[in-house]
């Protein structure tokens, strides 16, 4: 119990300490892709967009301002990856991830279906990738759907950012383009 100088009594209570929540992790990070993707459509680059989450729709109904909406819903079927298009008359495909990690980015931040749905990709021509934000060095990687693989069939729980370094490839950044990650495609899977 606190007396303050007005007479007030006030009790201290103990704050606990915020539960973290890592559901919407990444989504600035997506941000900034839809922006670049939104800049590649626009000039007519490339069309590539993010794929929805496939929802089943359970419930639905009108809300306080009588407009229709969906009130319950859950995930029908895992989804494959964030995003997918067309570049240079190639099919690409590829999965968005950010890490606060500053040596390697830990496997179980992504799933083995979507590593799976890369080799797929890849398997049938198209191109397939992981980028990667290493937020805490100002860092984005691409690194092919392949080396993903090798990794996530491996005996390791992390990919090492000099694999990054070395096998993938240092997305630009910058003001127009946010995220101008088809320059490091050029560089992988074109200029090669």
């Amino acid at each position: 119990m606190i007396k303050y100088p007005n007479g007030q009594k006030t009790k201290v209570t103990e704050t606990k300490s915020p539960i973290v929540n890592y559901k919407n992790r990444g989504l600035l990070f997506e941000d900034e892709i839809n922006t670049s993707n939104e800049y590649y459509r626009n000039t007519n680059k490339a069309v590539i967009y993010k794929k929805p989450t496939p929802l089943k729709i359970v419930k639905t109904g009108n809300n306080a301002n009588n407009k229709f909406c969906i009130n319950e819903a859950y995930f029908e079927k895992p989804s494959t990856t964030d995003y997918n298009g067309i570049y240079k008359g190639m099919y690409i495909d590829f999965e968005a991830k950010e890490t606060k990690n500053k040596t390697a980015f830990p496997l179980n931040n992504i799933h083995a279906h979507q590593v799976e749905h890369l080799a797929k990709i890849i398997e049938h021509g198209g191109i397939g990738f992981i980028i990667v934000n290493f937020k805490m060095l100002n860092e984005i990687y691409i690194l092919d759907g392949r080396i993903v693989k090798k990794y996530m069939d491996g005996e390791t729980s992390s990919i090492p950012l000099n694999v990054f370094k070395n096998e993938g490839v240092l997305v630009p950044q910058g003001y127009i383009v946010t995220v101008d990650y088809l320059k490091a495609v050029d560089q992988y899977y074109f200029e090669k």
